[in-house]
């Protein structure tokens, strides 16, 4: 039985089949077939040349049935697929393409990386959704006139690893990674941390965006009587150092009102986990090291774009040494007759004053700084300091309506001087 060889045609292509074929014909002129085409006269002219010649494999494509040109050799394909498997299979397609340039010198596009993961049956790191409906906030048009900052509680070292906290702070103008860390929890110690690192780098920023944290905001209905008659609740102690500095709080009530940060960890949830895998780190100073020199300047290339206004909103922050006595915790207390103060478990020595005064009663403000040092003033005068001690998360205390007592160490304290310059 013979065969006949089949030819696949587009619709287009069989439409300018029959119309050609009308015009050998007789039926139709050339200048008609050429309207009903939608082309020149000139390129109906020639189709119908090549019509007479070849008949209909005179209008298919030449290339069609052939490999194109650029397309991958067999083995780079293979090399791609066994590094997606192995070294890069915690990568998404984007950040397997960056990862294919910059460490295995391989440049393809992230539609081949896509489609050969995909026909390989390589299921998407993170499955599409719908995407729901929310009101833009437009970004504020200078850099340093909005930081946003939250914590992310996730296994950053993968699943076998116990989960940590990673404190983040982004410029809402530039979208720029301003600083990053990890710590065992959540806490007053690591905003504060992040304060005083991003006032060190880039300035004072006009205000800063957050969620209601209890570290942040006072969520209690408690009211002393002094709070009463100022009608307004006492600050936190991250409060306390923002209201010092002269920065302004905003605080979010919904996660979406702050879904620029919640992108920024969706994506280093993606990225950073991947990357720390890649490098075996699995403890908390390595990754810190990884991040400052590393990771943020990386990141910060990729996805930081220019402020609407060039003119720098950042302001001037006070000396290094004075910033570090802003940035602190502050108790009040009360010097005991022994010109002792006891706070924390902690016994703290008042030397003599001048002319051999002696404190005892006084009320002074005991202030511990960041790196654990304690630092007792009396009258904004300073009169007393010690050595870095461990640090405690301060509470609230509902029995004497302050922040003076505290829960157990809080390990972010160890992690002070491990943290990057």
């Amino acid at each position: 039985m013979e065969t006949k060889d089949i030819l696949a045609m587009s619709q287009r292509e069989r439409q300018r089949f029959h119309l050609l074929k009308m015009v050998v014909k007789g039926a139709l002129s050339v200048v008609q077939a050429a309207a009903a085409m939608k082309i020149s006269y000139r390129h109906a002219k020639r189709l119908l040349a090549r019509f007479r010649r070849l008949g209909a494999a005179g209008l298919v494509h030449g290339n069609r049935g052939k490999p194109a040109p650029n397309r991958i050799g067999h083995g780079l394909r293979q090399k791609i697929l066994s590094l997606s498997d192995q070294r890069y299979a915690a990568f998404n397609d984007t950040h397997f393409t960056q990862q294919l340039a910059d460490c295995e010198h391989i440049q393809v596009s992230r539609e081949t990386v896509r489609r050969l993961r995909r026909t390989s049956g390589i299921a998407p790191k993170r499955p599409r959704r719908a995407k729901r409906h929310f009101k833009r906030r437009a970004r504020k048009p200078q850099a340093g006139l909005m930081v946003l900052w939250d914590a992310s509680w996730h296994p950053w070292f993968g699943a076998a690893h116990p989960n940590c906290c990673l404190m983040a702070a982004i410029d809402d103008a530039t979208g720029a990674l301003l600083e990053a860390f990890l710590l065992p929890r959540e806490c007053s110690w690591g905003y504060l941390s992040l304060l005083l690192r991003i006032a060190s780098r880039y300035g004072l920023p006009a205000s800063i965006y957050q969620d209601r944290h209890s570290c942040l905001k006072r969520n209690d209905p408690h009211w002393s009587l002094e709070e009463q008659l100022a009608g307004q609740q006492d600050p936190t102690q991250v409060g306390a150092v923002l209201a010092d500095l002269g920065i302004q709080p905003l605080f979010a009530l919904t996660p979406q009102a702050k879904g620029r940060v919640e992108r920024l960890f969706a994506t280093l949830q993606d990225r950073l986990v991947a990357e720390l895998q890649l490098n075996a780190i699995c403890h908390i100073p390595a990754a810190n090291h990884f991040l400052h020199h590393q990771f943020i300047a990386r990141f910060n290339h990729l996805f930081q774009r220019p402020a609407a206004d060039t003119a720098s909103a950042w302001q001037k922050p006070p000396p290094a040494g004075r910033l570090a006595q802003i940035i602190c915790f502050r108790y009040p207390a009360v010097v005991a007759n022994d010109n002792c103060i006891r706070l924390h478990g902690q016994l703290i020595d008042i030397p003599k004053g001048p002319n051999g005064r002696s404190y005892a009663a006084a009320r002074v403000e005991v202030r511990q700084r960041l790196d654990g040092a304690y630092l007792v003033f009396h009258q904004a005068r300073l009169i007393a300091a010690t050595a870095p001690r461990p640090i405690r998360e301060p509470i609230y205390s509902r029995a004497r309506r302050k922040y003076t007592t505290q829960t157990q160490i809080a390990e972010s304290a160890l992690y002070f001087n491990s943290l990057p310059n």
